[in-house]
């Protein structure tokens, strides 16, 4: 992902744009960050599915994990299409796209480290990710790692200067 390719600015009261580098720049926490991202997948029916992921930036990218057998992972392998929340220091963000998983070694053996750098000790067992503990919620391991594809995202400032946008990526 890259640059957005449209901006629309959603605020009602006169403040301008976001620009998507304040988003972008919030998703690279400090290492003692908090951050909750609750991913949003459709069942069969239409009804959402919400669940908590662990999920990181990296390389321009939004990643998160999921076991198998989980009923996340399953949605996603009959409907890519999903959103993912998260309230940054300074913003409320929605990413809206499709995840895939990632299979490629050497961009695993890179997540891992990430996902180590932040304490999770992550790594690499064939196509996915083992560790002695994950959350209750990501099923047992082995757990696959996802890669969202980016179509829009909204963002609403919760700190000045205040204002609220869409942007929309090249898919």
């Amino acid at each position: 992902m890259t640059e957005p390719t449209r901006t629309r600015n959603l605020d009602i009261y006169g403040h301008a744009e976001l620009p998507w580098s304040r988003a972008r720049d919030a998703l690279i926490p400090s290492p003692t960050a908090d951050l909750t991202f609750f991913l949003t997948t459709v069942r069969p029916d239409g009804r959402p599915h919400a669940a908590g992921v662990g999920a990181v930036w990296d390389s321009n990218a939004l990643y998160f994990t999921s076991g198998p057998g989980t009923l996340k992972a399953r949605l996603l392998a009959a409907n890519p299409w999903c959103s993912i929340g998260v309230r940054l220091s300074g913003v409320d963000l929605t990413l809206e796209g499709t995840a895939a998983r990632v299979t490629d070694s050497a961009a695993l053996d890179r997540l891992a480290a990430v996902y180590r750098s932040g304490g999770w000790p992550a790594t690499v067992a064939g196509d996915a990710f083992t560790a002695p503990y994950s959350a209750p919620s990501a099923g047992p391991a082995p757990w696959h790692v996802y890669a969202l594809t980016l179509h829009t995202a909204v963002g609403v400032a919760t700190t000045e200067p205040h204002g609220a946008t869409r942007w929309d990526f090249a898919a």
